[in-house]
């Protein structure tokens, strides 16, 4: 679409096989950008932009493992490719693995592959994606991280709260880096979100289901849109002077005592 509070604008987003990288392609394309829907799941990443492209937009499908560098680096050479540009980066990708607990019984491989895919993919894609927001003079850095990087947690999740705080870390120090160049850093911490991530396991658990619901003051977990709205306002140029900030998007679940 030529419209739209994203007209013409080059946005790619890793993890947009599914949940809210999927919802982000469709929707961002509606809103006019020109997407690149990169996901390790190839397959899955067409899918999504045969959905956005049959929604009136424009996107393209790109294989890619946010942790190793020689797909992130191709991952971005085929959005300029194709499109000649790249005016944001949409850093949604990760991983919430079932078997990722509290630091004395979590193994060492999930630990680092979280870490890997959560932090590591958010620094390839940065190091390789800024120099192309640099090249048009400046744009958007979206950084999902999560609630659970700002409070403690009594069923934790170690790694995916570290990597998580990783996140915020790097986007303020971003922020701080290239906001003098142009270039917006902020990072978005959603409560949990309805996605396959979380439902996977979680809602086959109705216990550990309800002990989390009950946390949410607005009665219910998030849907992928919600997110969507705050990411589509950070893209767009209505957030040209929000930089460096972790925005909550949470149902309030941080800030419920009991």
């Amino acid at each position: 679409m030529s419209g739209g509070r994203l007209a013409g604008k080059v946005c790619l987003i890793t993890g947009a096989g599914s949940g809210m990288g999927a919802e982000a392609t469709v929707r961002f394309a509606r809103e006019g950008a020109l997407v690149a829907a990169c996901d390790m799941n190839l397959e899955a990443a067409r899918r999504v932009a045969q959905a956005a492209e049959a929604a009136g937009g424009k996107a393209i499908a790109v294989a890619m493992n946010v942790s190793r560098e020689a797909d992130v680096a191709e991952g971005v050479r085929a959005a300029v490719k194709a499109y000649g540009k790249i005016d944001v980066l949409y850093n949604n990708a990760g991983i919430f693995p079932s078997d990722d607990r509290s630091v004395t019984d979590t193994e060492e491989k999930v630990w680092d592959n979280v870490l890997s895919v959560n932090v590591k993919g958010v620094y390839l894609v940065c190091k390789h994606g800024i120099p192309e927001l640099l090249a048009v003079g400046g744009g958007s850095i979206i950084n999902v991280a999560s609630f659970v990087a700002l409070v403690g947690c009594s069923v934790p999740q170690d790694a995916y709260t570290a990597s998580k705080g990783a996140v915020i870390a790097l986007t303020k120090s971003l922020a701080v880096q290239y906001g003098p160049r142009g270039i917006r850093s902020n990072a978005i911490c959603p409560g949990p979100i309805e996605t396959p991530l979380l439902t996977a396991w979680l809602f086959k658990e109705p216990a550990e289901k309800a002990k989390r619901l009950n946390r949410i003051p607005m009665g219910r977990f998030g849907k992928p849109e919600d997110i969507v709205n705050m990411a589509l306002y950070l893209a767009s140029d209505e957030s040209r002077w929000t930089n460096g900030a972790a925005l909550v998007v949470d149902g309030g679940i941080t800030s419920n005592y009991f």
